[in-house]
Parts: C-alpha cells; structure tokens; sequence
C-alpha cells in the first residue's frame, strides 16, 4: 500500500533551511520547536495563546499609530489576528510547556502564524515572508522578554476573575449553611477529641470566613497584574519601541481587554522577576489550603455513616464501591481535596521558577504561565462543583447530634468558673468511670443544686 507522503515548503532561519508542512501555518522555528521540545504532551492554554494573539493586534495599531507599520500590513495584521482566533489556526500543533526558556518559542508561534495568515489576506502564499515578516512586522517593537509577561498578566488577571467568582459562589453556600444549622448544638472537637459544644451553623460561618479571606486576598495580588512591562523590550531599555508605540499601545491593550492596565512603575525590575505572578500563586495556594481544610472536615463530619461521627449526610452521587453494596463515598469532597493537592504542587513549581531567574530576565515564564492558568482553572471548576453538588445537598443529622452531645463530658469546662479546675476534672473523670453524664454525676457528687447546674450545663447557651 502507498504511503501518501506530506509536502513541503523549505523555510529559512537563522540555522538554515528548514521543512515545514506546505498546509501549516507556523513556520521554520515552530517546526524546530515541535521536533526538539517534544517532552511531556502538555500544551500552553488556549486561553493564553488567545491573550497573545490579541496582544499581537494591539501591537499593530500601535505601530502603524506611532508611523512604524504601513496601513496596508497594519490593517493585514489585525484582519489575521481574528483569523486565527475564529478559524483555530493555533490549535495544532501546539508548543509544549516544557520549552526554550523565556517563552520565545511561543512568541514565534504566535508570530508566524499571523503572518502566514496576513501574507495570504494580501494575496501571497505561506512562507513568503517578504510580504508580511514574522519578525520585522508581526513583531515589531517588541520582544518575547515584555510580550511574555504582559501575557501572562492579562491572561491571569481573567483567570483570576473567574476563580474568584467561583469561591463567591462556594461562600455564599456554605453562608447559607451556616444559616440553616444556626439553631443546632453540637460537640466541638480540638485535637480530634470532644470539647465544649459549638453551633453546626457556626462551624459553617468559619468556613465561610475561610473563603471570603481567600476571595480578599485574591483581589489584593490582582492589582498587581495589572502592571505590565509592554515595551521594555529586551531588557527593560525599551531598545527599539520609542515612547509613541508605548503610548499608543497601552491604550489599544486597555480598549482591547477592557481592563485597567498600567506600564510598570520599574520595567527593569517587572523584567526580571515575576513577582506579581509569585503573589497571586501564593494567594491561589492559601486558597487551596482554606478549601482543602473545608473539604477534610466535611468528610470527617459525614463519616460513618453508622460507625463514624455522622453529624451530616452529604449528597449521593454515584455508587461508592465496587464490593460494597449501597456504600457511598464523599466523592466530591475527595476530588475538592485533590484539586487542592495539585494546586499546592503546581505552586511549588511555581516558587522555585520565580527563584530561579538570573540578572535581566527570569526564563522560566513558560512553566510559570501553564501552573499558574492550570491551577486557578482546576480550582474554580472545582471549588463549584464543590459548592452545587456537596455543600448545597448537605442535611444536619440532628438525632445523632444531640446524643452524641448528651454524652460530652467537655461540657464540664462550664463549671470550672463555679467550682474549680481540679473539681471540674474530678467529675469527669468520675462520669467516665461511672458511664453517666455530667449532670447526673454533679448530683450525686452533690457539687452544686440542679437549678444552679441547669443554668450552668445548658449547652445552647455555652454556644
């Protein structure tokens, strides 16, 4: 059987001629990309490609604003950057994640695409690049080194907002919750053993209060994305933009994105680090740690549910067990805390690539992008499956909840005030030895009168 072969078109760089697939539209150091950094299978999000795309677009009214690019390729420019987005040009190949430092082979990408698409807008044919060149037009006035962090910002800013709109959603549950058990009393627990009685309601207005701080500090770290290197350039000098390109392309990224962005009060410094990016990783990974901690307590509180603690019931979902017959398992508590293991993991890559840059330029924005896209959008998918599918369908398993509270001899910290530390201790030890309440053992030890240890004992009022 034949074999139908791929054609070709050869492509010059700057190491020499290269083959690139006659129909694609990335060109010769793409295709280098593609054979050379074939690692992991793991693509950089759609999300971001788009934000560079359209970044690209801005970048072409600025230029032919600031009289650097003619109309006629300006206007070719801008025509294909809504080509790619609409016709999926940048879906395949795909870079993977684990690549050139710094992120050049993405810019390239983005760059060679868009000018395949706006040499054929103009009637040429891909690869002719003396009509529309990847590097002298598409990315004029620019580099990797500003173009890359300035994506990563914007697209994270957006990313941000999404996950803070999911934790919204995730608190105003548990709000609710705290609501609807407001009236139960229960046993608290410290160390994982019995202590003095706390409203259901209240536990669930923590956990609430754990996400709103989370939703507080996330909109704290995201004013720092809004602070872009664009047209720092190489090294922050601005080598080859001017002060016109700058000026005019803030203001098409504004209109473009419709976001508040501000040039970097220090280009060299937004250049050289990617601290922004570290505050709103570091907010995201307290995020995870709030949520996980959630999740583990709902499982701990609905475990049994006949031999475990049993003060709710969640959901059902699906069947939990394959030998089992009726078992069901807190499912999506368990992915919730998986989510967050993978949050703190993606978080630790994080950190050690922005500890990781050198002199001018940190080069491990690839890595850095991917984690920080991948795990916000893990966390908000996550954080409202959590919400409408657990949190929502969780009921308050009064019956158990009042004996086990009948049986709590921390209940005796409330007479500490009246007879004493040492005494109080006594009794409950006595109550163990004896198997009998507190209440029943102050009586017969005759430590106070019952209308005194009544008032004393009510557990709804120690709440």
């Amino acid at each position: 059987m034949m074999v139908k072969r791929e054609k070709y078109r050869m492509e010059k760089d700057a190491l020499g001629l290269v083959p690139v697939p006659e129909d694609a539209y990335y060109g010769a150091e793409t295709e280098r990309a593609i054979e050379l950094y074939n690692v992991s299978g793991l693509k950089i999000q759609d999300a971001f490609i788009s934000t560079y795309v359209r970044l690209k677009k801005c970048a072409a009214l600025a230029n032919m604003k600031a009289g650097k690019l003619d109309a006629r390729k300006a206007k070719a420019i801008v025509r294909a950057c809504s080509d790619v987005l609409e016709m999926n040009l940048l879906k395949e190949p795909g870079l993977d994640i684990f690549q050139a430092g710094a992120g050049t082979n993405i810019n390239m990408y983005v760059n060679e695409v868009i000018a395949n698409r706006a040499i054929e807008i103009l009637g040429g044919r891909k690869g002719e690049y003396k009509i529309i060149h990847p590097n002298d037009d598409v990315n004029l006035s620019q580099s990797t080194n500003d173009t890359m962090p300035s994506a990563i910002r914007i697209s994270s800013y957006a990313s941000a907002v999404e996950l803070s709109a999911a934790l919204e959603i995730l608190r105003k549950r548990l709000s609710a919750k705290a609501g609807e058990f407001s009236s139960i009393v229960k046993v608290g627990r410290t160390h994982l053993q019995d202590a003095v009685p706390i409203r259901l309601g209240s536990e669930f207005s923590g956990y609430a209060g754990q996400v709103q701080h989370a939703i507080s500090f996330m909109e704290i770290v995201m004013k720092g994305l809004l602070r872009i290197p664009i047209g720092g350039t190489a090294v922050g000098t601005g080598i080859n933009a001017g002060s016109k390109y700058r000026r005019y392309m803030i203001s098409e990224l504004r209109n473009e994105f419709r976001i508040k962005l501000v040039y970097s009060e220090n280009f060299f410094a937004d250049m050289q680090a990617r601290l922004a990016e570290l505050d709103l990783s570091n907010a995201v990974s307290e995020t995870a740690i709030a949520v996980g901690t959630i999740a583990n307590d709902i499982r701990l509180m609905a475990s049994g549910p006949d031999a475990g603690i049993g003060e709710i019931s969640l959901p059902a979902v699906h069947p939990g067990s394959s030998i089992m017959p009726g078992k069901v398992n807190p499912s999506v508590a368990e992915m919730m805390n998986m989510v967050c293991f993978q949050v703190l993991g993606s978080g630790t890559t994080i950190r050690e690539a922005c500890a990781s840059g050198q002199l001018e330029l940190n080069v491990f924005t690839p890595v850095i992008a991917y984690n920080l896209l991948f795990s916000m959008g893990i966390l908000s998918r996550g954080a409202e499956i959590f919400a409408e599918r657990c949190i929502r369908g969780i009921k308050a398993e009064r019956r158990h909840i009042s004996d086990s509270l009948g049986k709590d001899s921390a209940i005796a910290t409330a007479l500490a005030p009246y007879i004493g530390y040492a005494k109080a201790a006594e009794v409950v030890a006595k109550a163990r030895r004896d198997g009998k309440g507190i209440m029943e053992t102050c009586l017969r030890m005759k430590v106070l009168d019952r209308k005194k240890l009544e008032r004393i004992l009510d557990a709804s009022k120690m709440a």
